[in-house]
């Protein structure tokens, strides 16, 4: 993360996850069973960001669902569709450029 504030507003405030731990350069936030941890990286370019994070879910529809009606946008390319893997997925990007993508298996 570039900006704890920024971090924190996304994934506390648009996201709904709680803060779980807040340090001098660290952050981590949880919600349900998924727990992601950030470190402070100030350099961080996010158009040369690559980092990236899977988050299974159980309930993609309504989480695709919560998602659009809070206006977060998802990525151009990471709508929700069935992929050939077997997955239900959509992605979207975070501040920083991080890909978060959610998926259920079907």
């Amino acid at each position: 993360m570039r900006n704890k504030l920024a971090t924190k507003h996304f994934y506390i405030t648009q996201l709904g996850f709680e803060e779980i731990g807040n340090y001098e350069g660290y952050l981590m936030v949880k919600k349900d069973t998924v727990e992601i941890h950030f470190f402070e990286f100030k350099e961080l370019n996010p158009k040369e960001n690559y980092a990236q994070v899977y988050i299974r879910t159980n309930d993609i529809d309504n989480l695709y669902q919560s998602i659009s009606d809070h206006k977060i946008e998802v990525h151009p390319n990471g709508t929700l569709q069935t992929k050939p893997w077997g997955q239900k997925e959509f992605a979207l990007l975070d501040p920083d450029h991080n890909l978060l993508t959610f998926g259920q298996p079907m």
